[in-house]
């Protein structure tokens, strides 16, 4: 895997990258703002982007909008101390395929890296049920799209991603198909839906009520 790391702190860049590197990983570059990042990330094409949101020039947020317009292939993968609950929905919306804190374990990291790879979406379970609880809320005067571009099978898809399943390995598992099916299945929904990731997918099912919701889970 091939990352990139944006933040404006030299010293964190420093320890992050060692981290990397240690466990195999090439940092192909680094970003001391967000204007550097998006330029830096176009050029090298790397597999990952972690980016801050704080930075000087253009933020994280700016930035990721930036990229995702330019380069949709790199995946973008904010890595922040901002615990702010608007920041991770934002960027979500604004394309960021996931949503990590700063003081996550390596070991956490580099998984979510690992899932991050394979396409699927960078966040904690407590995020991810936030994002979810986010995006089920209706909008006044929203305008519902009637899922019928998609297939059944697509649909069946779309409901398990947004129930929480993820994992190509998963959903393979629960529709009885190979992992290879369940890749094509996923590319036809981002682009019959016009969206970059699979957080995006679910925050786009919800939000048009193209799926039924599940109810949250009790603590």
């Amino acid at each position: 895997m091939r990352v990139v790391l944006a933040d404006d702190h030299a010293l964190f860049r420093d320890g992050l990258r060692s981290l990397l590197e240690a466990r195999g990983l090439e940092v192909a570059g680094e970003a001391n703002d967000g204007r550097e990042a998006v330029e830096l990330a176009t050029r090298l094409r790397p597999d990952v982007l972690l980016m801050d949101l704080s930075m000087p020039n253009m933020g994280g947020l700016d930035a990721t909008r930036a990229l995702t317009a330019q380069a949709p292939d790199v995946k973008i993968v904010i890595l922040t101390a901002s615990e702010d609950d608007a920041d991770l929905f934002e960027a979500i919306k604004s394309g960021a395929q996931g949503y990590l804190f700063k003081n996550l374990k390596a070991e956490e990291l580099l998984d979510m890296l690992d899932a991050v790879g394979r396409g699927e979406p960078g966040l904690t379970p407590a995020l991810a049920r936030k994002v979810l609880a986010e995006f089920a809320r209706p909008s006044p005067g929203r305008q519902i799209k009637a899922p019928d571009e998609l297939t059944e099978r697509e649909r069946e898809v779309l409901d398990l991603l947004v129930q929480g399943i993820t994992s190509n390995r998963e959903l393979a598992a629960r529709l009885v198909v190979t992992e290879n099916t369940v890749k094509y299945h996923l590319r036809n929904i981002l682009d019959k839906l016009h969206v970059q990731n699979r957080a995006q997918v679910v925050a786009h099912a919800i939000r048009h009520g193209l799926v039924d919701v599940p109810p949250p889970e009790q603590d």
